[in-house]
């Protein structure tokens, strides 16, 4: 590790000395602010936005909340408590902000006071909604589900805290998720007074409102005359095995509950028009399949009529925003690795692109001719911008780490296409090394993403960073191969039952390809990593012919049938390998990685985390133990305190020391 790491500096050195830039190292990386969520005022001449600073001394992370004038395009902070702030909601007057904070909702005046707290319910209360008159509020609560009182759930709250005893009694599946056991709690919606008094809770029985999965960022909202809410949640009774969330409503005059979706697949994120005539909502049709296309339908409340205005349209709707007419939805989709922004009119349903070809993580309506998106790329952390839809021009709103930028040389990503399997055009990205010699021969990495609907994009990942990995002098590819999300549904579709089929042609053309296009990659030094599916298909390339020196694996599937038996979201091996593993196991045993084991024979690196229950980390030491055991270069990096995902400063650091240090053990030129 030593070696690598002076290596790495002489490297960095000797880029320094050639340009006014240089390569990003681990601090710069994990000290640059990070954009979350932002508001923009009733008024649309301030937006509110939460930005997470990164304290590396101390591992930890403090949110604030910030307010810029779109006039004088100048930044304020708002909160300065210690303790973390987030998710800005305006008050309907624009007067003040309401936010997440100390696990309550708090209140702050925008021109002056301090911060007050609003709600004091012991369970907690989190992501507000607020009604149009700003006299009552929405928050959601995990809480007991037998508990019909707002007492008797303070009570159920306070007697767990006070336990001695921490063993775990379940009766139920979906009993624990992602990185939490759920301990027979329930998420519920909540409806009080805008002081936070009065607290009824909305959804009550032993259902989840919000959904715990599969849901939007806002799953409950007022209706604009407040007098109905509209939630989400799912009532199938094995909701492990079901992607069946509804929408609802209910009546905040007499409680009546009414169910307006029908799909068999998921619903989620109702928006109602200004006007309160419509309701729209997101939909997939097929149950069972959480990568399904989403839709975008309306329900007209005179006349009950539901119409999908995305009826022909490939690509899946995530979020949407209607306009002040009440007649058009602006929606977001993700288009070829990055993402657009269309609008359709509910008289002519004509779908028409507004925005192509950025990678924004949200966005929003700055009056009839300006758009508010949040854009990153694999060279600039997310930024708020604005979008000129008369004048197509991009103008940068926040700069949270343009000093620190201006010292770095991170080159931009590039695209190439070319022809996979099925005869399919299959996208790729590519980026050099800082102070890069097309007349030298470069090691090089394949990055392979997860999901394994997921998609590799012109973004700035703060686990999976191209520039961390080209720092040290590697070139970097990543393809979106058959399966991964923005290339229409047929094409999302195509990993689906096939997880060592299609995708592994595709990543064996596509580094044949790059070999074959790009003199500067090295074929004698060639490395790949992944996680999640990534780290399955890593896994499984290892027990096939393959031109790779050595392998990163991280939360990598290494046995489908146990993993089956371990996971959380059963529904999702369910549609992938089709069906139980006990009534039909062909796809279980044929796309396990386990039944390759007596061909592993390229050096891998295992990471998993402990507290990992998407991919139970035993997966894991089920690949590190067959590596092992017959004599393949194999280690180990295990994370006792992280999930799916390793997000600590300090283990931050570790894993990446870790990982280059490995690579550079099988692709640098003095081994």
């Amino acid at each position: 590790m030593k070696r690598y790491f002076f290596v790495l500096m002489v490297f960095v050195l000797s880029t320094s000395l050639i340009g006014q830039k240089r390569p990003i190292a681990f601090e710069d990386f994990f000290s640059m602010k990070r954009l979350g969520s932002f508001a923009l005022s009733p008024d649309g001449r301030t937006i509110a936005y939460d930005v997470k600073v990164p304290d590396i001394e101390k591992n930890a992370f403090k949110t604030d909340i910030w307010i810029l004038d779109l006039e004088t395009e100048k930044s304020l902070q708002l909160t300065q408590s210690e303790k973390s702030s987030s998710h800005p909601v305006w008050s309907p007057n624009g007067q003040a902000i309401y936010f997440n904070h100390a696990g309550q909702i708090w209140k702050q005046a925008i021109k002056s006071g301090d911060a007050q707290q609003v709600t004091n319910f012991a369970p907690g209360a989190g992501n507000i909604a607020i009604n149009a008159e700003g006299t009552k509020l929405l928050f959601a609560a995990d809480v007991d589900p037998n508990c019909e009182t707002i007492d008797c759930m303070e009570k159920s709250f306070q007697a767990d805290q006070e336990k001695t005893v921490k063993a775990k009694i379940v009766n139920t599946l979906f009993f624990r998720h992602w990185n939490r056991w759920l301990n027979g709690k329930r998420s519920h919606v909540f409806k009080a007074d805008i002081d936070g008094k009065n607290i009824q809770d909305l959804t009550p029985g032993d259902y989840d409102s919000p959904p715990l999965d599969l849901g939007s960022s806002q799953d409950y909202v007022f209706s604009p005359d407040g007098r109905e809410v509209a939630f989400v949640r799912n009532m199938d009774e094995i909701v492990a095995a079901s992607t069946n969330n509804d929408v609802f409503t209910i009546s905040l005059q007499n409680g009546k509950i009414k169910k307006i979706s029908s799909s068999k697949g998921s619903d989620s994120n109702p928006v109602y028009s200004p006007d309160g005539k419509y309701l729209a909502w997101r939909s997939m049709a097929r149950a069972g399949f959480e990568s399904d296309r989403n839709r975008l339908m309306v329900l007209d409340r005179e006349t009950g009529e539901v119409v999908d205005l995305t009826e022909g349209f490939s690509l899946s709707v995530d979020e949407m925003k209607w306009d002040a007419s009440n007649k058009t939805i602006y929606f977001k989709v993700a288009e070829k690795g990055n993402h657009g922004i269309y609008k359709v009119s509910l008289e002519r349903r004509e779908i028409i692109s507004v925005l192509k070809g950025h990678f924004l993580s949200g966005f929003d309506l700055l009056g009839a001719n300006k758009l508010l998106v949040k854009k990153e790329t694999a060279s600039m952390p997310a930024e708020l911008f604005s979008y000129n839809l008369k004048s197509k021009k991009m103008k940068q709103l926040t700069h949270l780490n343009d000093p620190l930028l201006a010292e770095l040389d991170m080159p931009a990503l590039e695209q190439f296409w070319f022809t996979g399997a099925k005869g399919d055009k299959i996208h790729g990205w590519l980026l050099k090394p800082p102070g890069f010699d097309p007349q030298k021969k470069y090691p090089t990495v394949q990055l392979i993403h997860g999901g394994p609907q997921g998609a590799w994009g012109d973004r700035f990942h703060f686990r999976w960073n191209y520039q961390m990995f080209t720092n040290a002098g590697y070139v970097v590819y990543a393809i979106n191969f058959h399966g991964s999300k923005s290339y229409g549904q047929d094409f999302t579709d195509a990993v689906s039952k096939d997880w060592g089929g299609a995708p592994y042609q595709d990543l064996v053309m596509g580094t044949d390809y790059v070999l074959k296009e790009f003199p500067f990659i090295d074929a004698n030094r060639l490395a790949a990593a992944g996680a999640s599916y990534g780290g399955f298909m890593v896994n499984w390339i290892n027990g096939h012919e393959n031109p790779f020196k050595c392998f990163v694996s991280h939360d990598g599937v290494f046995d489908q049938v146990s993993m089956y038996g371990a996971t959380e979201e059963l529904w999702f091996a369910e549609w992938e390998m089709d069906g139980l593993y006990w009534d039909n196991p062909e796809l279980y045993h044929k796309f396990s990685p386990s039944r390759l084991a007596k061909n592993f024979k390229t050096p891998t690196l295992i990471i998993h985390g402990e507290l990992d229950y998407r991919v139970p980390y035993t997966q894991g030491l089920q690949m590190y133990t067959a590596l092992k055991r017959q004599g393949v270069d194999a280690q180990l990096l295990f994370f006792p305190d992280e999930d799916h995902f390793v997000t600590k400063p300090h283990n931050a650091r570790l894993w990446w020391e870790t990982v280059h240090a490995w690579l550079a053990k099988y692709l640098k030129d003095e081994r």
